[in-house]
């Protein structure tokens, strides 16, 4: 076995490989940029190299910088994790002559699958059905849109080298393939240093499902079951489970059959996914071969209890398979939350800045749950413009599908972050979604469902009732804790009342409470409530009893109330004495300024260009600007018609959020 390995790679799934690697006995070497000095990964790791800038075409997917760093720490095996250079052939190729193993698939195996068009083409003749569409390559946007209206809209336009999402679109249009298929050739050059692309036909309503694959160099291999991938948000995925709420017995095996049957006709030896998307009927299309551990994995390894990193390191070593496909059983279910660094009510668009709080929910291993979080971030630490806004990967399992949804509610609710905007809010409101609950969601979900984006959770009355409930409880506690400080304590507890009105979310709940040393007893209306909690002023997370049920609440104080989130939503929740409320309702609603006239940043990035002048006339919906942010561009558009009276700033410019680009008339 090997003694050392290093990992070309940052980030979670660099802290992955390293708790495999320690548990084995190997010890590991980490490689790092300037902006990572500090990183997790770099702490964990036994030795580190530092390897260039932090631009990633810079340092990371250098090629001959990761090779020195070998040679300086002289590891005997490399683990590339995903992207970066975990499929690029000539890394593996430049590994075979330095003498060092490569833990993933031979490098004609990577250039079969890795190549999309290529791949599609040996999948049709491994007897594996495909998805139409144009297998060459395209010169241009003329050529791509000439080929779109011959296999009939919409269409995918897709990177050849790409994965994560980037460098692909879906076109509906003419003027979409036009404005699509440069945006995505920028992106694919940008993070794969390859800007070849190709089209297929989108196949409307699908599911997308992927296969895991093991094999080993001996012509062994194993399909572990699949991954149901369908919540995605512009083709990267969100949350993610094992098995499918969708295949039947017959289907997983047909799938998983054709999944193998490709790994063997290209000499496959590691871990792989096959992914595929399946219509309602259950007719399943290959889609593409990741030639690398997958993102989502985690879910694959509680639901079978393979350790998908150790098998990649003893394939690597030459070791035969010791799993025959009878020792692979699912059991249980599994939910993969993906925690990123994007604010929901700003469409999603990438947050960077300090972690000033970041407390993941304690994890647990048993046998009727398991909490798991794979991260590669801690508080206090700096979230990038440089990187993939994933911060974390909450996973939860247990015995079936609700339980496990039960359980990543809860971890949800007890996720702690703070410092930047993050998507904890959607990902609560999926899990609470009947679609998703009835397991009936597709790759359109997040489209249909959230047309107009995501702005919160609207809470049911009886859910609001008892947040209500808990919040009149805890702050009859805060307020004995501030008259004990003040010292105006002169008859015991006599300033602090019963009576208090609970606004939130427009309602209004008159509320009295009965305590005791055990808790309290609330009072709304003709309902009384129970609430229990240990929870004391100054906690940011309250786990509270109400009449029975706990609920979970994010906690923040502000005057005569407090902040709270839970379930997705985010509301300010005043506790006032019925005078108070009285006299708080007299006051006016202060006014948000005024932008309607300015194109501010809607995020931290670096503008690509700028499409008008000043003096120009724009019309709704045109193109204004193209602004650069986590490897991925974003378009700036005209919410109406009008007139550029300023230019603020230019191609190269970096910007922070709300920065001024443009002023109009």
């Amino acid at each position: 076995m090997f003694d050392k390995i290093l990992i070309a790679n940052r980030g979670e799934i660099a802290c992955r490989v390293i708790k495999t690697a320690r548990r084995m006995g190997i010890k590991t070497v980490a490689v790092y940029s300037d902006a990572d000095r500090d990183a997790l990964h770099v702490r964990m790791a036994d030795e580190a190299v530092h390897i260039g800038p932090p631009p990633a075409n810079q340092s990371y997917i250098v090629i001959e910088k990761v090779m020195e760093a070998i040679r300086q720490s002289g590891a005997q095996a490399v683990h590339p994790g995903y992207g970066f250079l975990s499929e690029n052939p000539k890394f593996a190729e430049a590994l075979e002559a330095a003498d060092v193993a490569f833990i993933g698939p031979p490098k004609g195996a990577i250039e079969a699958m890795g190549d999309k068009i290529t791949s599609k083409k040996i999948a049709a003749e491994a007897g594996v059905s495909t998805v139409p569409g144009h297998m060459g390559l395209i010169a241009d946007a003329d050529e791509a849109l000439k080929i779109s209206e011959e296999i009939g809209f919409p269409v995918m336009l897709k990177a050849s080298a790409g994965g994560g999402g980037k460098g692909m679109r879906i076109a509906w249009s003419a003027d979409e393939v036009r404005e699509g298929f440069q945006a995505s050739k920028n992106e694919a050059a940008s993070s794969f240093g390859d800007d070849r692309m190709f089209i297929e036909k989108f196949v409307t309503q699908p599911r997308h499902i992927e296969i895991q694959v093991l094999c080993d160099q001996h012509g062994n291999g194993v399909y572990l079951g699949e991954r149901e991938c369908s919540i995605q948000r512009r083709n990267q995925k969100v949350v993610e489970e094992a098995p499918s709420p969708f295949l039947d017995e017959a289907t997983r095996r047909a799938m998983g059959e054709q999944a193998l049957a490709l790994a063997h006709a290209v000499g496959y030896a590691s871990a792989g996914t096959v992914e595929f998307i399946v219509d309602g009927e259950r007719n399943f299309y290959f889609l593409e071969m990741n030639t690398r551990l997958q993102v989502e994995h985690p879910v694959t390894e509680l639901i079978t209890g393979v350790d998908l990193v150790e098998q990649m390191i003893r394939v690597a070593n030459g070791e035969r398979l010791a799993l025959t496909q009878d020792d692979i059983k699912l059991d249980g279910w599994a939910m993969e939350s993906r925690l990123y660094a994007e604010d929901p009510y700003r469409g999603f668009l990438p947050s960077i800045g300090r972690l000033t709080r970041y407390r993941p929910p304690e994890e647990v291993s048993g046998p009727e749950r398991v909490v798991r979080n794979d991260t590669g971030v801690f508080e206090g630490g700096e979230i990038s413009m440089f990187y993939d806004p994933m911060i974390a990967k909450l996973c939860t399992w247990a015995p079936d599908r609700g339980t496990a949804i039960a359980a990543m509610r809860d971890a949800l609710d007890g996720f702690e972050v703070e410092g930047i905007g993050h998507n904890l809010p959607f990902l609560s409101a999926v899990m609470d979604h009947p679609k998703f609950v009835a397991g009936e969601m597709t790759t359109a979900f997040i489209a249909e469902e959230f047309p107009d984006g995501f702005q919160g959770v609207s809470l049911p009355e009886d859910h609001l009732r008892r947040i209500a409930a808990a919040c009149a409880a805890m702050h009859r506690v805060a307020e004995i804790r501030r008259t004990r400080v003040s010292g105006r304590m002169d008859n015991h507890e006599r300033k602090v009342g019963a009576d208090w009105i609970v606004t939130l979310n427009g309602l209004r709940f008159e509320t009295r409470i009965a305590a005791d040393r055990g808790g309290a007893d609330v009072t709304i209306g003709e309902e009384t409530l129970r609430v229990e909690s240990d929870w004391t002023p100054g906690d940011q997370l309250a786990r509270v009893s109400v009449g029975g049920e706990v609920v979970v609440l994010k906690v923040g104080k502000i005057t005569q109330g407090f902040r709270i989130r839970t379930r997705g939503a985010d509301m300010r929740v005043h506790v006032r004495t019925p005078r108070q409320a009285e006299l708080a309702a007299l006051m006016p609603e202060k006014q948000a300024a005024d932008t309607s006239k300015l194109l501010l940043c809607p995020m931290p990035g670096l503008i690509v260009r700028v499409d008008v002048a000043e003096g120009d006339e724009v019309q709704e919906g045109q193109a204004l600007a193209v602004v650069e942010a986590m490897k991925m561009e974003n378009i700036l558009r005209a919410e109406r018609k009008g007139v550029v009276a300023k230019v603020n700033a230019g191609p190269g410019d970096s910007l922070a959020v709300d920065d001024v680009i443009l002023e109009f008339e």
